[in-house]
């Protein structure tokens, strides 16, 4: 995640930089169920209103809880599919909020948060992100389902109405890219705390639907209107927070602003920000249990498995010798292509690892999505020919990801 606002800030209030030391704890998103009340085009679990096998039981379910409030992470996010659908929901929120997680999130598509709001309010939870992919029937579409905007746009309201800080997260795409002005327009209307750009990751359903990815200037539009807002947020000591996920060349896009509209000085010190967070977090910062207990470098890397909770702790897992863990945590990575002669890969970090793998086979191929061009991130021609990234798919189970 970029946390757009936060960098943003150093440009107001200078802090100093904060660098990572000894082993990074992750923050953990667990998609509690696959089970859900929509269906939506981009869904990155394949999720469906039914029933899955195979799911954690409440009781695996709570060790779980035990063992990652033991292991000190960071920050829980529980998802889904729907969250709210699982069986179990209520119980396990309050066994988390009872284990005193430092923060406690919930990810949901918010149609069924205002009838439950007095439940969710007494967990404290730290943050609830609700999803709307547009402005009525275009979310409607997204999401298959009608009403399903104004479902989720009561849940925003419940939440505001019972004090529980609310951010929207729009998946942006050609589809509904125009719509990215009116979606900041109704957080400003409804008094919506963050609000996050979630750039389209090619998996489960979002995979299949990939050729609705943004084109690059469309990504490059979104992008500046994001950092204009969020300039008028900080300079006038708004309360929005616009932060952007799943591609990490917005980074790079914000630091070429920074360069062009402040002073060196300035600048540099954003850059050491940005070089400290470090980019793309998968496998490090980040780290995924899916509803069926399996662990991944993050929530959209589902055919790489680490390992299952219902065999070994999470904790043993994370900290174990698995080889994709540790090469995603090296810096630099062994990146390919335009990604691996990039100028800014430290601050990048490569950029989202899954789609290069979904489109060439190859993890470390270049992420096909990065919207800047090769003089703006450094690259010559001569450099681009001389790395060309790996074009075929690979077979072999091992081989394919080392």
């Amino acid at each position: 995640m970029f946390r757009l606002t936060q960098y943003m800030r150093e440009l107001v209030h200078p802090t100093p930089v904060r660098r990572r030391s000894g082993p990074v704890k992750p923050v953990v998103i667990w998609n509690l169920t696959r089970t859900c009340n929509l269906r939506c085009r981009h869904c990155y679990t394949t999720s469906a209103d039914v029933p899955f096998p195979g799911e954690l039981s409440h009781e695996q379910a709570m060790g779980v809880l035990d063992d990652l409030a033991g292991f000190g992470i960071p920050a829980l996010i529980l998802s889904g599919g729907e969250p709210l659908s699982r069986f179990d929901f209520f119980p396990l929120a309050e066994r988390a909020r009872e284990l005193g997680f430092r923060h406690l999130s919930l990810s949901t598509n918010g149609t069924k948060v205002a009838e439950n709001i007095n439940r969710l309010a007494d967990l404290s939870f730290d943050y609830v992100g609700i999803s709307l992919d547009g402005i009525g029937q275009m979310n409607d579409w997204f999401r298959g389902v009608d009403g399903a905007f104004d479902a989720a746009l009561a849940g925003v309201r419940a939440c505001k109405a019972k004090g529980v800080k609310v951010g929207l997260r729009f998946t942006i795409t050609e589809d509904n890219a125009d719509m990215l002005p009116a979606m900041i327009d109704l957080c400003d209307a409804e008094g919506v705390d963050k609000f996050y750009l979630s750039h389209l990751v090619y998996a489960g359903r979002g995979n299949k639907n990939r050729g609705e990815d943004t084109e690059r200037a469309r990504t490059r539009k979104a992008m500046s209107l994001l950092i204009d807002r969020a300039w008028v947020a900080v300079a006038e000591d708004q309360p929005l927070e616009i932060v952007t996920g799943n591609n990490d060349a917005d980074a790079v896009w914000f630091l070429r602003w920074v360069k062009r509209n402040f002073p060196a000085p300035r600048a540099a010190h954003v850059a050491q920000h940005l070089e400290a967070w470090g980019g793309n977090s998968s496998g490090l910062g980040v780290a995924n249990i899916d509803p069926q207990g399996r662990v991944h470098p993050d929530t959209y890397w589902s055919d790489y498995t680490v390992g299952s909770v219902k065999d070994t702790p999470f904790s043993t897992l994370w900290t174990g010798s698995d080889p994709m863990l540790a090469t995603l945590r090296q810096r630099p990575r062994p990146l390919k292509g335009r990604c691996g002669v990039c100028a800014f890969k430290d601050i990048c970090g490569g950029n989202t690892r899954i789609r290069a793998l979904q489109v060439t086979g190859d993890p470390w191929a270049e992420d096909p999505a990065c919207y800047l061009t090769n003089a703006e991130i450094g690259v010559d021609e001569a450099d681009r020919i001389a790395v060309t990234p790996f074009r075929g798919k690979s077979h072999d189970p091992e081989h394919r990801f080392l």
